[in-house]
């Protein structure tokens, strides 16, 4: 079951010795996502995790990122995959001829069935209501019927697990269940645990 971490939005202190730690606690893969860092930004962080964790890290802006640090792969967002328009698959196709991996965002399961590519795997929210943006609720999608491997986000936490799985899903991806909480190790090793 695949476990996914997506970074906050918000700057963390000591943001870097997290990611190294949750890496260490046996996280496969955390997704940057720092929409109010420019790429200077992106490199500093980037240049304070540990070397060896970089096959791990999905990036989801600054793609040009991912050759320079020799990174897992990319995340195509929601909107950035709609304006690539008609050029989307020769973007994917450049960055999977360099060894990158690929996923996307979706929040319906129509765009997903109707999107002509493959992607590794597709990010689908929100499951449940969210716990880091207030007021986003859950939707509550039974992709038990679907032949892609969907995530589930959105209100993913320990006790959401269960119904994550029932309803489908091939693995999930948590934000506000890790780092909302007062220990975001802590959390995130309950939730692997209860995982395996």
């Amino acid at each position: 079951m695949m476990l996914i971490v997506l970074t906050s939005e918000r700057e963390i202190e000591k943001e870097a010795n997290y990611i190294n730690e949750l890496f260490k606690n046996g996280l496969e893969i955390i997704h940057l996502r720092k929409p109010t860092l420019d790429i200077e930004g992106y490199r500093t962080l980037l240049h304070k995790v540990e070397a060896k964790y970089y096959n791990r890290i999905m990036l989801h802006q600054y793609h040009e990122l991912y050759h320079e640090f020799n990174l897992r792969g990319i995340h195509i967002q929601e909107q950035p995959r709609l304006d690539l328009g008609d050029n989307l698959q020769g973007y994917i196709l450049d960055y999977q001829s360099k060894g990158a991996r690929i996923s996307s965002s979706f929040h319906t399961k129509e765009d997903i069935e109707n999107c002509q590519v493959d992607f590794e795997y597709v990010l689908l929210s929100p499951v449940f209501s969210s716990i880091s943006k207030a007021g986003y609720k859950g939707k509550g999608f039974d992709v038990t019927d679907m032949n892609k491997f969907v995530v589930g986000m959105g209100g993913i936490n320990k006790d959401t697990l269960q119904a994550t799985f029932d309803l489908g899903y091939s693995g999930v991806g948590v934000l506000g269940g890790v780092w909302n909480s007062e220990n975001p190790i802590r959390s995130f090793v309950e939730i692997k645990e209860k995982l395996n």
